[in-house]
């Protein structure tokens, strides 16, 4: 097999293609046998020369890139195990592809785990927001809920694993995820925050507080709100009804005319 897989990159190196791409053909002249040949060595399917050529570091192509399909897989196994089960050994392998590979494109696990929380966490849709905020304070607001929610309800469910790790270890692999994506959510937030704070609708309160009394309540509430349905039954608020009180109690608190007057 080690003369197929040698010829195999070396007709894609020649050809400027992924080795999945070349056709047996080439791959059999390369190699200096006929096409039948080759498939009788190979069983009959190409795919025992591909995961040969898998085997030595080398993706053999025709899938999603390394990086699309390693994101996947991790988020994948956040979900079902939480960060502290997540190996890069268990995501090559659900990922099919080799370990070089993943230190190559991320850098490590913890450039991974980075990766994993940009694509399933609030930061795109936040970004979205920011590019085309709404006008009305009220209508902002909102829509930062729906984000966030979306973010801890969406699956795979990524940010209720990442805060599981982070309230367990602060130091751990979750704080650090968020470390490395927390400056662009900080901006996106402040673009839509901090316009009204110029235009005299928000109190000048720092942007930390802001954020925590925006996010605080909606996220203790969702986090908690699968233990509570079964205890409280009906006497638990509807997740709308629940997003209703949260906004007007934030449009409250950060209202310049004060918590006891009407948020503007």
């Amino acid at each position: 097999m080690k003369d197929l897989v040698s010829a195999a990159l070396t007709a894609a190196k020649e050809r400027g293609q992924d080795v999945a791409d070349v056709p047996l053909t080439a791959i059999a002249a390369a190699a200096g046998v006929s096409r039948s040949t080759l498939l009788r060595r190979l069983g009959g399917s190409r795919a025992p020369l591909d995961e040969a050529v898998r085997r030595t570091g080398v993706d053999p192509g025709g899938r999603p890139p390394v990086r699309e399909r390693a994101i996947a897989a991790a988020a994948h196994l956040v979900a079902e195990r939480g960060l502290g089960g997540v190996t890069l050994d268990a995501v090559a392998d659900r990922a099919e592809c080799s370990l070089p590979s993943l230190h190559t494109v991320f850098e490590g696990r913890d450039g991974l785990l980075a990766a994993v929380f940009l694509q399933y966490g609030p930061l795109p849709d936040l970004q979205a927001l920011a590019a085309d905020p709404p006008e009305r304070l009220e209508d902002t607001v909102r829509a930062l809920h729906r984000t966030f929610l979306a973010s801890l309800a969406n699956e795979p469910r990524i940010i209720p694993a990442v805060f599981a790790d982070l309230f367990g270890r602060p130091d751990g692999p979750a704080a650090r995820m968020m470390a490395a994506n927390m400056p662009q959510i900080v901006d996106g937030l402040g673009r839509l925050l901090l316009p009204h704070v110029e235009a005299g609708r928000i109190r000048p309160l720092p942007l930390p507080v802001l954020v925590q009394l925006l996010i605080g309540p909606l996220l203790s509430h969702v986090l908690v709100r699968p233990v509570l349905e079964p205890v409280l039954g009906d006497g638990l608020p509807s997740l709308d009804e629940s997003f209703e009180f949260f906004a007007d109690a934030y449009l409250r608190a950060v209202a310049p005319s004060g918590p006891d007057q009407e948020a503007p």
